[in-house]
Parts: structure tokens; C-alpha cells; sequence
């Protein structure tokens, strides 16, 4: 009976699942969109029980679509949206509140409590992150003190917490498992990235308990087999990481100097440092990139942009001017440029490297003359630009220019955006042949725990490039755009500034 590997790739709009054979090509597939929440300006949550409902379903219905069972599939990866926080019951599997999306700013206020304390440059230095409502601490605290009893309960123990991952591990082992990966546990701000351990003095600091943290584990061993009846069979759990980790894994980043940009609901850049946890100057993060079963950490920068293909969604569900997310590009090309409209799409805030947790999203330069065609031409161009300035940032950390950006992830599959980056950087942007490289770096780290692939040189002949754009614009009118965009950036930044409380 032929073998595959299940990937499931819980992202912060859909659960996907994938099955994918021996070259790395895809099988079956399936998909499920879930309910996005928002009860408050600033507020972003999930139900998660329909996450893990749409996630064992898509996981169910991607097997039956292959026509196999569970005797045919060697194992599972689990690749995840990070930082989302879900707290539930021990006992009963319950969760106490719904989960605390990646995106929420709800928390941003004690963050700048902590960090007008002094407390930043400890958190920087343990956990390479900066202090930021985006990481999973402060979601996590809110929880034990918002919700009635939370705090009492995760202080007898009776209350787990953990990121998707450990949530869909939960349920898969039906509460057997409660364990993370190194990649995930990094972007918690709890876990020391050099120790490689949950911190006392983190947990001290936001006032968690100890007791509700899981067992964190390599990004690719076994960890143990479903119990569900999702499958007729047991099969094992070999591999996880966080969703950008797993593209850089998949784009098979896998020595140092090498950078991947994932084009998803927000936009990611990692390099990879290798076995150096590298700190940045520029305000990039620094990040646990995997472990391979007992083989040392591998590290990456990161600079996160947080809104990307959200920025699309937003032109399709709240102004309606496209009918699907595919349409933009086509909207885009009926005019040549912005017509001087200049979008900064920081509806949840301005990630790496500006960082500032108080900017909202905000169009500029609009005229009688501007269309909804300039507008998602403007929205297409923020996307590159945002990539532009933590690429700037990576090359200044690094030491060296990149010439080679590869990319993944839904919008990639946008020749107009592509381009547009290629110009905009200046540099070769790569596209793969499978998009899906997300997906298929926890295939491959699931893979490789339980030996369906022999190791990384058998990976490198795996999903080799489809595309390359190379850089094609006249230099002058693309430095002209960069210049209106920094401007944009610096009066959206200033109106945050200057709010009246």
C-alpha cells in the first residue's frame, strides 16, 4: 500500500490539510474557511472548537478524497497561525474563553505598562522578541484575570494553555499530549531561546503559572498517535512548528544566509542563522527556526508584516469592490500606477521594523480622479513595500545583501505583485513550483522522524523553482514610489502620535 504524509496547516483564516507522496507533490487536498470574531475595535478571536472541528474534518475529508485510510498515511505534521492563545479545562477539554487571535491588540496598553517599567530590554534579551500585544503572554494573562474562576483554576492546575499546535494535539490524542515545539514556545515571550526552557522569571513577570504550560519538544520527532476516530487507525504525530517556520523549512532554507517571504494573511520574512541566535539591530526579531529530533536549535530573523492577504480580504468583504481575493490582480492592471493613492494597511498595528502597536490603517493621496482600481493598486504596492523596508532591515542585521528572496504562501501566486517586488527590492524573487510550502515543511519534518524521507539531501530534489522575476523598472520612478510610501508611513505613525486620550 503506497505511503504518504498528512500535513495540517491551521492558518488564521481556513484549516487545510494536505496529503503529499514520496516527491513531495500533492495528493489530495481539502479546506475549510472559519469564523472570524471580532466583538470589539481591536479585538481578533477564533471559537476553538470550530477550529479544531474544521481542522479534524478537512483532515478526514482529504483522505477519503485520496481514497485511503489511516493504514496509508506513515504520520502527521501540524503546522500552525502562532502567538493565538487557547486556554482550556484539563479535565473536560473545555476552553475557558475563546482563542486570542495572533492579531489582537487588546493587550497593547500593558505592554506599554511593562515597557515604560523597564521591562523590555530582559524580555529582548530571553526571548528575542520585542514586547508587543502580538505575542501570546499578554493574551494569555488577560485570560486568567478577564474570565471568572481562570486564575484560581490555572493556579490548582486545572487549566492547560497552549498555542494551536498544542490545542490540536490535545484533541488528537484525546488529552494524552499536552506538548509544544521549540519554534512555537519561542514566540510565547515566557521561553528562553538560549536555555531552550520556559523562564521563571518571564513567568514571574506576567504573573503566569507554571503549571499551565505544556512539554516543549523538537520540531520533528514522535510525539505519539491519534486516538481519535477521525482515522480507522493510529497514526503518529512526527512533526510541528509554527506556520513561518515551517515555509522556511519547506522553501528548504535550511542553510544560513538563505531568506523565504510568506505572502499570507500577513506577510513573514525569515533567514536563516543557523545555530546562532543572532540579535538584531533593526528591530527584527530573533526566533527559534526548528530542532530536528536531538540535533542543535537552528535560529532565524524575522520580520513580521501583519497584514498582507488580509489587506485583499479587507478590499473584498468590507468595501465589496472585489468578489474574490484572485480578482485583485486584474482590478490592479487597469491602471498603470496608484495615481498617486498610497494605502498603509495597518488596521492591527505597524509590525517589524517600525513597530508601533498604536498605528491604524489609513489611505492617503485620494482625488476626485481615484478608483477602486487605484485602490487596489495601492493595496498590491503596500504589500511590496512593507516587504521592502524589513528587507532593508534583514540586509543591515545580516551584514550583506540579498539578492534571492524565495517566496510562498497565497499572494505569491499574484504575477503583478511578484513583479512589483522584484522591482521594488531589486533583487531576484523565486518562485517554487508548489505554492504550498507552508504545508509541506511540516510534511517534511514529519517525514523525516519517522524515516519516509532519508534526510535533507533527498529533500533538496524536492519542489525545485517554477518562476523567477527578475528586476525590470525604470530605478528613478521606483525610488520616487519608496520616497511616497516612507511619507505615508511617517504621517500615519505621527496621527497615531498625536491622539487626543
Amino acid at each position: 500500500m503506497p505511503q504518504y504524509i498528512l500535513a495540517l496547516d491551521q492558518g488564521t483564516t481556513s484549516s487545510r490539510a494536505i496529503l503529499f507522496d514520496q516527491q513531495g507533490r500533492i495528493v489530495a487536498q481539502a479546506q475549510k474557511e472559519f469564523t472570524q470574531l471580532f466583538p470589539r475595535p481591536g479585538w481578533v478571536e477564533h471559537d476553538p472548537l470550530e477550529i479544531w472541528a474544521t481542522q479534524a474534518g478537512v483532515a478526514a475529508e482529504a483522505t477519503v478524497k485520496a481514497g485511503q485510510n489511516g493504514r496509508s498515511i506513515a504520520a502527521i505534521g501540524i503546522t500552525n497561525q502562532r502567538e493565538t492563545t487557547i486556554v482550556w479545562e484539563r479535565r473536560t477539554g473545555r476552553p475557558v474563553y475563546n482563542a486570542i487571535v495572533w492579531q489582537d491588540r487588546r493587550t497593547a496598553a500593558y505592554c506599554d505598562e511593562l515597557r515604560a517599567a523597564g521591562h523590555e530590554a530582559l524580555i529582548r534579551r530571553k526571548t528575542g522578541l520585542l514586547l508587543d500585544a502580538y505575542f501570546s503572554a499578554t493574551k494569555l494573562r488577560w485570560i486568567l484575570d478577564n474570565v471568572p474562576g481562570a486564575r484560581r483554576q490555572a493556579e490548582a492546575g486545572e487549566l492547560a494553555f497552549g498555542t494551536v499546535d498544542s490545542w490540536l494535539v490535545w484533541n488528537f490524542t484525546q488529552g494524552e499530549r499536552h506538548i509544544t515545539d521549540v519554534s512555537n514556545a519561542a514566540r510565547t515571550l515566557l521561553f528562553d531561546i538560549h536555555r531552550r526552557q520556559w523562564d521563571e522569571e518571564l513567568l514571574a513577570l506576567f504573573d503566569i503559572p507554571a503549571s499551565v504550560l505544556p512539554e516543549v519538544r523538537a520540531s520533528s520527532e514522535v510525539y505519539g498517535a491519534t486516538k481519535t476516530t477521525v482515522f480507522a487507525s493510529k497514526i503518529p504525530l512526527a512533526g510541528m512548528a509554527g506556520d513561518q517556520q515551517a515555509a522556511l523549512f519547506g522553501q528548504q532554507c535550511t542553510t544560513p544566509g538563505l531568506v523565504k517571504n510568506t505572502y499570507g494573511t500577513g506577510c513573514f520574512m525569515l533567514m536563516n542563522t543557523g545555530p546562532e541566535a543572532r540579535p538584531s539591530q533593526h528591530q527584527l526579531l530573533t526566533t527559534v527556526a526548528w530542532q530536528l529530533g536531538n540535533q542543535p536549535v537552528q535560529y532565524a530573523l524575522e520580520g513580521s508584516i501583519f497584514m498582507a492577504g488580509a489587506v485583499v480580504q479587507w478590499l473584498r468583504d468590507q468595501l465589496g469592490i472585489i468578489r474574490s481575493a484572485a480578482e485583485v490582480e486584474q482590478l490592479a492592471r487597469q491602471v498603470p500606477d496608484s495615481g498617486g493613492v498610497c494605502f498603509v494597511p495597518a488596521f492591527a498595528g505597524l509590525g517589524a521594523p517600525h513597530w508601533d502597536q498604536h498605528a491604524r490603517g489609513t489611505v492617503l493621496g485620494l482625488t476626485r480622479a481615484s478608483t477602486a482600481a487605484h485602490l487596489a493598486r495601492a493595496a498590491v504596492e503596500a504589500i511590496a513595500y512593507q516587504t521592502l523596508d524589513v528587507l532593508r532591515a534583514m540586509e543591515a542585521d545580516a551584514g550583506l545583501p540579498i539578492r534571492e528572496l524565495r517566496v510562498d504562501g497565497g499572494a505569491a501566486a499574484n504575477d503583478l505583485l511578484m513583479q512589483l517586488q522584484a522591482d521594488v527590492l531589486g533583487a531576484r524573487v523565486v518562485r517554487p513550483r508548489l505554492l504550498e510550502t507552508t504545508a509541506l515543511g511540516a510534511a517534511y519534518l514529519a517525514g523525516l522522524a519517522v524515516g519516509y524521507w532519508g534526510g535533507l539531501d533527498e529533500l533538496q530534489q524536492l519542489n525545485a523553482a517554477d518562476t523567477t522575476f527578475e528586476p525590470q523598472a525604470e530605478r528613478a520612478g521606483i525610488a520616487a514610489g519608496i520616497a511616497e510610501w516612507q511619507r505615508a508611513v511617517r504621517a500615519v505613525r505621527a496621527w497615531a502620535a498625536d491622539k487626543v486620550e
